[in-house]
């Protein structure tokens, strides 16, 4: 083989296993995304807004639908557990002020009950 044909050959493998790629990545159902979207904002607001409350990274992770945090998901919706504290708080190692637990409609498109929002227990 010359180098002409090895590099064909490294074209034709690469784009087969790129197009390949797609099929196997997992997707996240958009109701799951709008869910985590809502519970992070939710939180948010409760807790006064961005300038003084941020949440625990996890609620930033739409691509997994929210990692660690959703702690549960059935025919009531998903339910999303979570810490929260100062701007900055995970990067600067902090404690965590506030812990909300909160559980979003199947749907993702309204809150059906925020179940705590305080000290972390």
């Amino acid at each position: 083989m010359n180098l002409r044909t090895l590099s064909a050959m490294a074209v034709i493998t690469g784009a087969s296993v790129m197009g390949a790629t797609p099929g196997l990545a997992q997707t996240v159902p958009a109701s799951q995304v709008r869910a985590i979207n809502l519970a992070r904002n939710t939180a948010v607001a409760e807790n006064g807004g961005l300038s003084v409350y941020r949440p625990q990274p996890c609620m930033f992770q739409t691509s997994s639908g929210g990692g660690d945090c959703l702690v549960n998901q059935d025919a009531n919706g998903y339910t999303f557990q979570f810490l929260g504290g100062a701007p900055g708080w995970p990067e600067n190692g902090s404690a965590p002020t506030t812990e909300t637990e909160i559980q979003i409609a199947p749907d993702g498109r309204s809150v059906n009950e925020v179940l705590y929002n305080g000290s972390p227990r």
